[in-house]
């Protein structure tokens, strides 16, 4: 009986705090299906009539589906990128072990640790030399090297768990080191090119502060948007903001939903694997 009530307790504190994050994220959702009295009104209004015309007009505005496309292609072909190239970068780490492979994965790593703010001024001034300011292309490739590095140490936790006999009798029966890496290694790993797949397409998902700044119109994603528009007729638009927002939370909440249980296993970093 006591160990129930300590059970009872433990998970009882772990809805407190689980709504208490969920919060602000339900109030913004509640607030996007309210009339804009509703939402202004001094004494918060708990009991109204649900109504979907904020969220069919944010949707009909015309710099949101351009947005929400640019969000959508950005992040999944960078993140696409990223995850095929660290995936190659993490199995030649993990099999052939070079010098220095331990420093460099602390290099690699630290370039995440350094705030966006710091290196935006030379950023920009690279693109505006480079001539990729507001160029699609030039963001999505940013994206996908600001993503490399994580996807490393994802990926290569869990190469060092798969055991090498599997290369070395299939370098033995005459495949080819691709034939190893994509048709043998890489099923066993999938796991983790998910969770690597999915941290990154949250953090390009986003990101507003190099897309704000080293972008352009025509690249501009939905946080770009929600930071432009905020403002309409000399006061914030909440009506804008709350339906824009909660439209532009759904598919990460959908995806986090369906593959939560990948992004457990990301986050153990393969050590809960031994060697198979």
């Amino acid at each position: 009986m006591h160990r129930k009530l300590k059970n009872g307790i433990y998970y009882a504190c772990l809805w407190i705090v689980a709504l208490a994050f969920f919060l602000p994220v339900l109030w913004i959702i509640i607030s996007s299906l309210k009339t804009t009295d509703q939402m202004l009104s001094s004494v918060p209004v708990i009991w109204f009539t649900p109504t979907l015309h904020n969220l069919v007009a944010a949707i009909h505005r015309p710099d949101f589906m351009p947005a929400l496309i640019n969000s959508i292609l950005l992040s999944g072909l960078s993140v696409a990128i990223a995850v095929v190239v660290s995936f190659m970068a993490a199995y030649a780490i993990s099999r052939f072990r070079p010098a220095g492979s331990d420093f460099l994965m602390f290099l690699l790593l630290s370039m995440r640790m350094v705030p966006a703010a710091a290196v935006i001024i030379p950023l920009f001034l690279m693109f505006v030399a480079f001539g990729w300011k507001g160029n699609f292309i030039g963001l999505m490739l940013f994206y996908a090297m600001y993503s490399i590095p994580f996807s490393i140490w994802i990926l290569s936790g869990f190469l060092d768990g798969v055991s090498q006999r599997f290369d070395e009798t299939a370098l033995i029966c005459g495949a080819s080191r691709m034939h190893v890496m994509f048709r043998i290694i890489l099923p066993q790993v999938r796991p983790a090119l998910i969770a690597a797949f999915i941290f990154n397409v949250i953090f390009v998902w986003n990101e507003f502060l190099v897309n704000y700044i080293v972008g352009g119109k025509n690249t501009a994603n939905v946080p770009t948007l929600l930071a432009t528009g905020t403002y309409s007729g000399g006061s914030v638009d909440w009506t804008f903001m709350a339906s824009t927002t909660t439209i532009y939370m759904i598919p990460v909440i959908v995806m986090i939903f369906f593959f939560q249980k990948y992004l457990l296993v990301g986050m153990t970093f393969g050590t809960v694997r031994g060697e198979v």
